[in-house]
């Protein structure tokens, strides 16, 4: 129990990543046609227009390594005391934001680049924490 108080914020960065990641990577792939059809428009012009499928799906599998670190990092630390996969988790999820905005910058979606900065913020200061 003492690792929940000595950790809170830790603790509670990595359950908002594993559910960030995990809602994302759930929804991709219960609407892999809906989220390829809205993609390859979103990307159409662009110079990936024609692999957008295969750039899904190394999304699709970052994310989710990112949430099952994550989620696994909460345990290890709230269990034992150790950051080890916490640390891993968060870089993997900064790893999948930095992809992630890399894609809306180039999409030109400047809003949604905004919008990937925003949880870029609390992944960052998490692999600060963890560091």
């Amino acid at each position: 129990m003492e690792y929940l108080y000595n950790y809170a914020t830790e603790l509670l960065l990595l359950l908002f990543l594993f559910i960030t990641f995990a809602q994302s990577a759930i929804d991709k792939t219960l609407d892999w046609k809906g989220n390829i059809t809205w993609l390859k428009g979103h990307f159409s012009q662009t110079p990936v227009k024609n692999i957008v499928p295969a750039l899904l799906a190394i999304v699709l599998v970052t994310e989710i390594f990112a949430g099952v670190l994550c989620i696994l990092g909460f345990f290890q630390i709230a269990i034992q005391g150790e950051n080890t996969l916490a640390f891993s988790g968060a870089v993997i999820s900064c790893l999948t934001l930095l992809m992630l905005l890399f894609g809306q910058r180039l999409a030109k979606d400047y809003e949604g680049a905004k919008t990937i900065a925003v949880y870029f913020i609390p992944a960052i200061f998490l692999v600060f924490l963890l560091q």
